[in-house]
C-alpha cells in the first residue's frame, strides 16, 4: 500500500519527504484542532502552513477592535477550554493568545513559509502527493492522509465595479487590511458589504467620527447578539434541539423585532426566508448586532443602495445619488482557495468549500462545514477518531510492514 512508483516526476530534483501519519494544510484553528485530536489519538503528523505564524488571519488580517461574536463556550477548541478569566467574547488578542497555548500545549510546530501548490493522489502508489514552494525551493511530502484546514476564509474577495479600478483616485483596501478608523477620521468612507464585518467596521469609523456611508445593496437579518443577557446564537441551538427550524426562526424574529423594532425604514430589509434556513442553505450568517444598528438609527451612518459607478472623487448609486467620498472599504467578504490546489474535482462544492469532512482515499476536510469554530471543533475530532482507527489497526505489531529503498525520501512525524 505505501508503495512508491519511480516514475519520471520523481526523478526531478524535488526535495521528498515521506511523512508518516497524515499531512495537515493550515495552521489555524482548523488545523489546530485537528492537529490536537490526532495528538490525542497518538497519531503523527506534519502541519503546514503558508505564512509565518498560526492563525495568520487572526493575527495579521482583522481590524483591532475584533471581538467573538459568540459565546466563549461555542468557541473553543477541543480538548482545551478558554482561560476562566476571559470575558464571555474574547478580544482578538485573546483569542491569539489561546490558539498560541493551544499549539504549545499539544506540541503541534507547523512547518512556516511553505505554500501548497498542488496536492493530488496517485493511484498507482495510494498515496497523497503534496507540492509545496518555500522561497523557490520546491518540496513535495508524500503521505496516507490528507487534512485541508485552509479555512473559507482563505482569500479576499474583490468585486470588480465600474470605474472603481480605473477612475477612483481616493484610498481603497479591503477589510482584511483595516485596522482602525483613526487614519479616516473626519474622511468620507463609504463601506461596501453589509455583513459582520461591513457593520462592524462601520460602527468603527463612526466612532471615530469618520462620514461613514454602507452599502445594502439586499437583504439581511440583522439579530441583537444578546436578548436579556442570554446569547441569541446560544438560543436558537438551544430551541433547535427540540423544535422545527421554521419555528425557531419565526421565534428569532419576534425577540429580534423586541429589542431591535423594525429596521426596514432604515434601509435594511429582511430576506423572505428566516435566518437559520438561510444559514444551512446558503451558509449566509446573520448579522449579529453589537452597536452599528445604534448609529444607523441616528444618521451616524447612511445606508445606501448599490453602486452604478465610481468617478475621480464621487460615486454614482442605482437609484441617482452621488456622494462625495475620500476612501472605499470593501467588507465584500472572503473565499476558499481549495479548487486552485487540491486537484480533486469532486470533492469541491461550486463555490470552492469541500463538500464533507470525509473525502475519498484518505482525503479530509475541517472547518468548511460554514458552522463557525464550533463545526471546525466536531470535523477535528471526527477525524482524527477515523484517522486513529485505521493507524491503529495498521499498526499492531504483527502487521506492520516496512519497504526501503524509496528515493529520497526523509521519513518525518
Amino acid at each position: 500500500m505505501f508503495r512508491l512508483m519511480a516514475n519520471e516526476e520523481y526523478l526531478s530534483d524535488r526535495r521528498c519527504i515521506w511523512v508518516n501519519g497524515p499531512v495537515i494544510v493550515g495552521a489555524g484553528p482548523s488545523g489546530l484542532a485537528t492537529a490536537a485530536c490526532l495528538r490525542d489519538q497518538k497519531v503523527p503528523f506534519v502541519v503546514v502552513e503558508r505564512s509565518d505564524c498560526i492563525a495568520s488571519l487572526w493575527q495579521k488580517r482583522t481590524y483591532d477592535r475584533l471581538k467573538l461574536h459568540l459565546p466563549k463556550k461555542f468557541c473553543q477548541l477541543p480538548k482545551m477550554p478558554f482561560p476562566d478569566h476571559y470575558p464571555e467574547y474574547p478580544t482578538k488578542r485573546q483569542f491569539i493568545d489561546y490558539l498560541e497555548s493551544y499549539a504549545n500545549h499539544f506540541d503541534i510546530k507547523p512547518e512556516f513559509n511553505k505554500s501548497v501548490e498542488s496536492a493530488r493522489f496517485d493511484e498507482t502508489s495510494g498515496l497523497w502527493r503534496v507540492r509545496t514552494m518555500t522561497a523557490g525551493e520546491e518540496m513535495e511530502y508524500i503521505c496516507r492522509w490528507l487534512v485541508v484546514a485552509t479555512g473559507e476564509n482563505a482569500e479576499r474577495v474583490v468585486p470588480e465595479i465600474n470605474g472603481l479600478k480605473t477612475e477612483f483616485n481616493g484610498e481603497v483596501i479591503h477589510a482584511c487590511e483595516y485596522k482602525s478608523g483613526e487614519k479616516f477620521r473626519g474622511k468620507r468612507v463609504l463601506v461596501v458589504g453589509c455583513g459582520n464585518s461591513g457593520m462592524e467596521v462601520s460602527l468603527d469609523l463612526a466612532n471615530h467620527n469618520a462620514i461613514t456611508s454602507m452599502v445594502v445593496r439586499s437583504s439581511v437579518h440583522v439579530l441583537p447578539r444578546e436578548v436579556m443577557g442570554k446569547s441569541t446564537f446560544g438560543i436558537s441551538v438551544m430551541l433547535m434541539k427540540w423544535l422545527p427550524l421554521w419555528l425557531v426562526d419565526k421565534l428569532l424574529l419576534i425577540l429580534s423585532w423586541l429589542v431591535l423594532g423594525s429596521l426596514s425604514k432604515y434601509g435594511l430589509k429582511r430576506p423572505n426566508i428566516g435566518p437559520m434556513e438561510l444559514k444551512i442553505k446558503t451558509g449566509k450568517t446573520p448579522v449579529l448586532d453589537i452597536g452599528a444598528l445604534e448609529k444607523i438609527k441616528s444618521g451616524d451612518v447612511e445606508i445606501v443602495p448599490a453602486i452604478k459607478r465610481f468617478s475621480r472623487s464621487h460615486v454614482e448609486l442605482v437609484d441617482g445619488q452621488k456622494l462625495d467620498i475620500d476612501a472605499v472599504v470593501l467588507a465584500t467578504g472572503y473565499c476558499s482557495n481549495v479548487p486552485s490546489w487540491l486537484q480533486e474535482s469532486e470533492f469541491c462544492s461550486k463555490k470552492g468549500f469541500p463538500n464533507t469532512w470525509k473525502g475519498k482515499s484518505g482525503l479530509y476536510a475541517a472547518g468548511f462545514t460554514r458552522k463557525g469554530l464550533a463545526g471546525a471543533s466536531a470535523d477535528a475530532v471526527s477525524i482524527a477518531q477515523d484517522i486513529g482507527n485505521v493507524w491503529r489497526e495498521e499498526t499492531k505489531p504483527q502487521k506492520m510492514k516496512r519497504n526501503v529503498g524509496h528515493r529520497r525520501c526523509i521519513s518525518v512525524a
